[in-house]
């Protein structure tokens, strides 16, 4: 074969070659992509975008305190008050305590209200004037903060809390038989206090956590104070259980009421999560 008829020749075939070879690549890297596709397990939906979600808790709680401090009311002199729990409880009528949080995200509402009514009364030696004389008393202190977490991680969190906290506290004296029977005389104060701090939580395993917070702060009263820490167990995704100690104090007076007192006593509730 002359050699200028081979060289066409074995061009032509390289050509033919190179062609085929562009053309299988062609075919191969789809083929080689869809297996690739195939391999790698595609991303669940929930899992793909993971958008904060709006969480609850409601937590009726148990405090067995007690109270001391100086009061004054109806104009009389201050007195010291030294009030044990099972002084409290002799004299109690009805209570409420129950706190809440709502938290979306590192953004938390909190709140807290406590309601009291106590009721005692005393017979006169004589009964002249009167026979006897009642004093019933109730308090009321609710409290909302908002908050924003400072510090945020897996087993540890700590919220920066501010806001306000109201007392309301009213006593009624009333007086039974003799002269001045059927009587009664009223006297109260309501005020609110602006009030600042930290909430945080600890855990400790899945199961075991400590929570606590400390509040301070003022406005109409001279201060006011509120400590707590207690130790919970998560019994599942939606119920827990904490028992602790809480403190709390304020300093309020205007004119002749006066209502500067501690109170204090070791604390237990449940908390419902939703």
């Amino acid at each position: 074969m002359p050699a200028k008829k081979l060289k066409n020749t074995l061009s032509s075939r390289a050509l033919l070659v190179g062609l085929g070879a562009i053309l299988a690549a062609t075919q191969a890297v789809p083929a080689l992509a869809a297996d690739l596709n195939a391999s790698v397990p595609p991303v669940p939906a929930e899992e793909a975008v993971l958008l904060p979600q709006w969480r609850f808790e409601v937590a009726p709680y148990f405090w067995a305190a007690g109270m001391s401090g100086q009061v004054a009311s109806f104009g009389a002199p201050g007195a010291q008050v030294n009030m044990g729990f099972s002084d409290i409880l002799d004299d109690l009528d009805f209570s409420v305590m129950v706190a809440g949080e709502a938290r979306y995200d590192r953004f938390s509402l909190t709140t807290d209200l406590i309601y009291l009514k106590l009721s005692t009364s005393e017979t006169t030696p004589r009964g002249i004037l009167v026979s006897s004389i009642g004093l019933d008393s109730s308090m009321t202190t609710a409290s909302a903060l908002a908050g924003y977490s400072i510090l945020e991680r897996p087993n540890v969190r700590l919220d920066a809390v501010l806001g306000g906290r109201l007392w309301s506290v009213e006593n009624t004296l009333k007086f039974d038989g003799g002269l001045f029977g059927g009587r009664s005389y009223k006297d109260s104060a309501t005020w609110i206090d602006a009030m600042g701090g930290v909430k945080g939580r600890v855990d400790f395993s899945d199961r075991f956590y400590f929570t606590g917070s400390a509040l301070a702060g003022g406005g109409s009263s001279n201060f006011g104070w509120d400590l707590m820490g207690g130790l919970g167990y998560e019994m599942s995704d939606h119920f827990s259980a904490v028992a602790g100690y809480r403190a709390l104090g304020v300093d309020y007076q205007d004119g002749d009421f006066e209502f500067d007192v501690t109170i204090q006593g070791p604390i237990v509730g449940v908390a419902l999560k939703f």
